[in-house]
């Protein structure tokens, strides 16, 4: 069958998610014919993953009924036809409701497909010196062979419609002995990372995670971000993605010689040393940032206002910040008054309150609470929708109130009045201790989280919510 010559560059769906089938332009005359084989720019405007292809191989196969797989391997191949034709088949070998979905079809050099990991590859030559050419995104390796997944191109259950009979065709022994559809072991998929899984937010993510093996959490003591071994003997090849939770956050602290240094190392250096892996390893990588990098000047801070931090906690969170968006997949998760479970102010509140002590409360800072459930939600919505990347400012919903009015409705909501709360300026607050400046208006605009379909819940609710637990 003759190459079908000057076709338009076309993407097809097909019944495997993530598995396309693409038309190339294929240029002839009479000397022969010419294509672009893989051309980034146009097939990534076209919805090709961008996979960043590190290998290039050819597979020359001298008969026409030569037949090899089915072989999952652990990273993404872009497959096509130098010379002559085959027949493909593609059998989704991944851990999901997808797994043993099949998908056929005859390649010549006019087509090219998308195999992401995982996804079985089975193919058979249908003409003589036919030679079949593939680009993957990962080195080959001894090590890389033992996460393999296979199947026997015999299968009943993907009842693959072979060409030529696999009783005449050419077959490898190993490929002959490759196991059943029913004895297969799916790929599992690559696994989220979660770092400062002992913090507020770490336990919050733990909860909303709880139940799912593709997550893994990593406290200190599973993964120190001021060790540079944390980050070289972990094998990043089988995660995706990277939530950073962990921060250096006491912000009066970090004014001290002792604090500066420690703030800096945690919320600079070692996200300095994230950033670099995930830009290696082509990860996505998820940061959590702060109110405190804005001077508190504007009414409510936008995700592209201009960082103005005022001390230092501040100003290592936007060296942070400036750090990771030069990570091509990445999420900035900005935050305000966060309150999850351990020390924070609404449960220093309900204690005072419980003791009937009367606290003096600053009056002149303005912001919204956020849950640490919240932020948990929001970034999984995020991951989950695959959200355009960038920075999204994440907090409770609800009227703007001062830390005086929040320890106001802690003394309502357990049994107390709200009256016992002393409202008090910042200057006075602060006056003859040591203390960082704060930012007087701490208020994230959130329209750009709600337009990706994620709308935290009211920042009262939750706080009574979490005062009845």
């Amino acid at each position: 069958m003759p190459i079908e010559f000057s076709k338009q560059f076309t993407a097809h769906e097909t019944s495997i998610p993530g598995v396309v089938l693409y038309d190339l332009p294929v240029h002839g005359d009479n000397r022969g014919w010419f294509k672009e084989n893989w051309q980034r720019e146009k097939m990534v405007a076209l919805g090709l993953p961008d996979f960043r292809p590190v290998q290039n191989n050819i597979s020359f196969n001298e008969k026409a009924g030569t037949t090899r797989g089915i072989h999952a391997e652990p990273w993404d191949k872009f497959i096509s036809v130098a010379t002559g034709r085959i027949f493909g088949a593609w059998v989704d070998l991944r851990e999901g409701p997808s797994f043993g979905a099949v998908f056929t079809a005859e390649l010549d050099p006019s087509q090219a497909i998308f195999i992401p990991r995982g996804v079985g590859n089975g193919f058979q030559t249908l003409a003589d010196n036919t030679a079949y050419t593939y680009l993957v995104n990962d080195h080959w390796s001894a090590d890389a062979q033992g996460q393999y997944t296979f199947l026997n191109l015999a299968d009943e259950t993907a009842d693959i419609p072979w060409p030529v009979p696999l009783e005449r065709a050419e077959l490898s022994d190993k490929d002959k002995a490759h196991p059943r559809l029913a004895e297969v072991a799916p790929m599992p998929a690559k696994k989220i990372l979660v770092l400062g899984a002992d913090g507020q937010l770490g336990k919050a993510l733990r909860d909303l995670y709880d139940g799912d093996a593709s997550v893994e959490f990593a406290g200190r003591g599973e993964f120190d971000l001021g060790a540079e071994a944390s980050f070289t003997v972990r094998n990043w090849k089988n995660y995706s993605t990277i939530i950073n939770a962990a921060a250096y956050t006491a912000v009066d602290a970090a004014e001290s010689p002792e604090g500066r240094t420690a703030a800096w190392a945690i919320n600079v250096t070692a996200v300095a040393r994230l950033a670099r892996t995930a830009v290696e390893h082509d990860l996505t990588l998820v940061h959590v940032s702060s109110d405190y990098v804005f001077d508190g000047a504007a009414g409510s801070h936008a995700e592209d206002e201009a960082l103005s931090p005022l001390g230092v906690y501040g100003q290592t969170k936007a060296a942070g910040d400036a750090v990771v968006s030069v990570v091509p997949r990445h999420y900035i998760v900005r935050t305000s008054w966060v309150i999850g479970e351990g020390n924070n102010f609404v449960r220093t509140m309900a204690s005072l309150a419980e003791r009937g002590v009367k606290p003096s409360v600053v009056d002149d800072q303005i912001g919204r609470l956020t849950f640490t459930q919240d932020i948990a939600a929001g970034i999984r919505h995020l991951l989950d929708t695959g959200a355009g990347y960038g920075v999204y400012n994440l907090s409770n919903e609800g009227e703007p109130q001062s830390w005086a009015d929040i320890a106001a409705d802690v003394y309502e909501i357990t049994g107390g009045s709200g009256a016992a709360v002393v409202r008090v300026s910042t200057e006075e607050f602060f006056r003859g201790k040591s203390a960082a400046p704060r930012p007087v208006n701490s208020l994230l605009s959130l329209g750009k989280l709600a337009a990706q379909g994620f709308r935290p819940a009211g920042a009262a609710a939750r706080l009574r919510d979490y005062l009845d637990k």
